[in-house]
């Protein structure tokens, strides 16, 4: 993958100490680390919360960072294992309506607002690392191989979990076919 040349200087300026170069590559990614810790803890605030942390563990770990990687995709393991860590230490969640990504303008927002309800219900009775696949995967758009590296697992397996999620899934929405 090739890093732009603008975010690699960012990063290389951040690891120096520039405090103003590390709030521009917050600001470059902060949309999509919002949307990796949501699709693993799914309420809100506690995805806004994993954000916050994932970004003060970056900040203190840029000594580490190799400016020879993507930053966004350093910063997205790390905003996953925080909203992983926050997951585990709640064990009982409660369902928030999903991303705004799901939302679509050309439903009937009675049935929208229903089959969201049913979706969000459904994703909730997932395994808390088969719905971070799904979601991530299926809304979000990362890879296989991405996706592995959010989670510590190998591509192979996030493919395997996938496929067992969907599968899941569907069993649970089985009466919404036809």
């Amino acid at each position: 993958m090739r890093i732009p040349d603008e975010e690699r200087a960012l990063a290389e300026k951040a690891r120096a100490g520039d405090h103003n170069a590390f709030a521009v590559l917050v600001r470059l990614h902060q949309r999509r680390a919002y949307l990796v810790a949501r699709a693993i803890v799914t309420v809100h605030e506690d995805a806004e919360d994993a954000v916050q942390e994932g970004f003060v563990r970056a900040y203190q770990a840029l000594d580490r960072f190799d400016t020879a990687q993507a930053f966004g995709a350093w910063l997205n393991r790390i905003v996953a294992n925080a909203a992983l860590d926050l997951a585990r230490r709640r064990k009982v969640r409660t369902t928030d309506e999903l991303s705004d990504a799901l939302q679509s303008p050309f439903r009937d927002p009675a049935v929208d607002a229903e089959l969201r309800s049913r979706l969000a219900e459904a994703l909730a009775e997932l395994p808390e690392r088969a719905r971070s696949v799904i979601v991530l995967h299926d809304i979000e758009g990362f890879t296989h191989v991405e996706i592995g590296e959010m989670l510590g697992i190998p591509g192979g397996t996030a493919r395997s979990d996938l496929h067992h999620a969907r599968q899941k899934l569907r069993g649970l929405l089985q009466d919404l076919r036809g």
